[in-house]
């Protein structure tokens, strides 16, 4: 077959996306036929009958408290987020949130329900599905970064995230779409097409990790994975009331996600809940010898993260608030207004808020991200990892075949026409962009005695399909530092849209941004579950 085929169209594209969720399908059929022999003896309800415990927005403490008592088996879970799936993804509103179910779910979850009933609970995630965006490589499914030129890309093992994720009992139920090789924030890719936001189906979702976004607030699963260069599990988790974590650089493996951007990427989690984000980070955070950026994060990993989850974490706390951050144009006008909010609720829940300014911003501000510079490199060493089995070697190749979103062409073709990343332009980035950031956060919280900062996680809420996507730069501040970032929901524009508010931390200092978080998250509980996927 030649590899210079014409792009798919979208019928093709819908066709080539649903195979594995098909074969899932069966695989539901085949193994509810014999139903009895994967159901543990503590549940009595069989496949058709109305469980007793509702998936919609349990968090994972209800879940597990629910598989303790014997109330619902992981086999009934995963059986009720299936049927969701199929509910409100692929019919009803077609959020068009996932890319591939695992075919093996099901069998999964009766080995671990078997395993709690003899041995116990490996912990808080036994048993608890989970979606990863499909940039996260999984040995037992195909990892495509949402190209079709990636459709039948089966690594030879897990990312360390994903190894851990099921080393902690988590059942990897499904791989969410994503934008195109994790390029831009509306979650559009030629393998799934357009994802949509739940709150407002012809709305955009946030991207990169859209789809995990819009899967994570339609009840799809328990919790998810994203990965962040710029801002993309942050702008997600704002565009759905959800919360997202963009970790410090180093403090979880990178290995086995597909790159953009080293210096920059992080993987994380997107959680309907603050305590729900922490379950994750416990499972993924550490080190890990094929990622050397991890080697820093020895002795900055607390026993649980889920210790810091206090309702008073605000009281005697000092936030800066960075009001330079907020947006001023009539396009920006509705999320401001609930970041205001934000900030008074944030004082009435006991901390003091300070004005603050952030030293050099603008220059900050005017350096590029590195995903135009390091992609084609990193790219290239991946499709290597993936020895014979690779489909293409390199970007090159990629953009030969012509097998991709005809939309990125050009983002392609300029990243493809650099011939190294041995230049003073780079480096110069590299070195500048990174101090001038760190040294102007740091002595900014110093000086103010800050436990961190807020701001808006994006300026504008999501757009309508078609049209322009505006997030703002603040996003900008965590991965250009490597600091972390938390980010919660604040509420809701006077139209329905969710708006985030951001929490910037020091580095290593998630225990404090999940504090804090969480204390806003309980003060508030801004979250509300998107009325179109009851």
């Amino acid at each position: 077959m030649s590899h210079h085929s014409s792009p798919f169209s979208t019928s093709q594209l819908k066709k080539q996306a649903r195979i594995y969720l098909i074969a899932a399908l069966l695989f539901t059929l085949s193994v509810t036929t014999y139903a009895p022999s994967i159901h543990t003896a503590s549940a009595q309800s069989t496949p058709g009958t109305v469980e007793t415990f509702d998936v919609s927005e349990a968090t994972i403490a209800d879940i597990q408290r629910a598989l303790t008592t014997g109330k619902v088996t992981s086999v009934q879970l995963v059986q009720q987020y299936l049927d969701r799936i199929a509910k409100y993804d692929d019919q009803g509103p077609t959020i068009n949130a996932i890319l591939t179910i695992n075919p093996q779910a099901l069998q999964i979850a009766a080995n671990l329900d078997r395993e709690r009933q003899n041995k116990g609970s490996r912990g808080p995630l036994h048993g608890i599905p989970i979606i990863v965006k499909d940039n996260f490589d999984t040995a037992d499914m195909p990892t495509t970064a949402g190209c079709v030129c990636l459709k039948n890309s089966i690594p030879d093992d897990d990312a360390e995230q994903i190894a851990r994720l099921k080393a902690a009992g988590a059942i990897i139920l499904a791989k969410s779409n994503l934008h195109e090789f994790a390029f831009g924030i509306t979650t559009s890719s030629s393998l799934g097409g357009q994802t949509h936001n739940p709150y407002m189906i012809d709305h955009y979702p946030g991207g990169s990790s859209g789809g995990t976004g819009a899967a994570i607030a339609a009840n799809f699963a328990a919790a998810g994975l994203g990965t962040d260069t710029g801002g993309s599990i942050r702008i997600p988790s704002a565009f759905n009331s959800l919360v997202g974590i963009r970790p410090t650089v180093g403090l979880s493996s990178r290995d086995g996600i597909i790159p953009l951007a080293l210096t920059q990427d992080v993987g994380g989690p997107i959680a309907r809940t603050v305590a729900d984000a922490a379950a994750l980070l416990d499972a993924t955070a550490g080190y890990d010898p094929d990622d050397i950026a991890t080697a820093y994060s020895i002795g900055h990993i607390p026993n649980s993260y889920t210790d810091s989850l206090q309702t008073d974490g605000l009281k005697g706390a000092r936030i800066g608030v960075a009001y330079e951050l907020f947006g001023a144009s009539p396009a920006e006008q509705s999320v401001t207004t609930a970041v205001y909010g934000a900030v008074d609720d944030i004082k009435r829940l006991g901390a003091t808020a300070v004005p603050v300014q952030i030293p050099h911003l603008e220059q900050i501000m005017k350096f590029p991200s590195l995903s135009g510079y390091e992609f084609k490199f990193q790219l290239n060493d991946y499709l290597a990892s993936l020895g014979e089995d690779a489909p293409y070697h390199t970007l090159t190749e990629i953009l030969e075949s012509g097998q991709f979103d005809p939309s990125q062409t050009d983002s392609m073709q300029k990243r493809n026409a650099l011939e190294s990343l041995d230049t003073e332009e780079y480096k110069d980035i590299v070195l500048n962009r990174t101090k001038v950031t760190r040294e102007a956060l740091l002595k900014v919280m110093a000086d103010n005695q800050l436990d961190a900062i807020v701001y808006p996680t994006t300026t504008e809420p999501a757009a309508k399909i078609g049209e322009d996507q505006e997030s703002g730069n603040n996003n900008r501040l965590s991965p250009f530092s490597g600091f972390p970032a938390i980010t919660v929901p604040a509420g809701f524009t006077p139209e329905g849209l969710p708006v985030g508010i951001e929490f910037l931390g020091r580095p290593f200092d998630e225990s404090t941004l999940i504090k804090l978080a969480y204390s806003y998250e309980q003060g508030t509980h801004n979250r509300k579950a998107p009325a179109l996927t009851p």
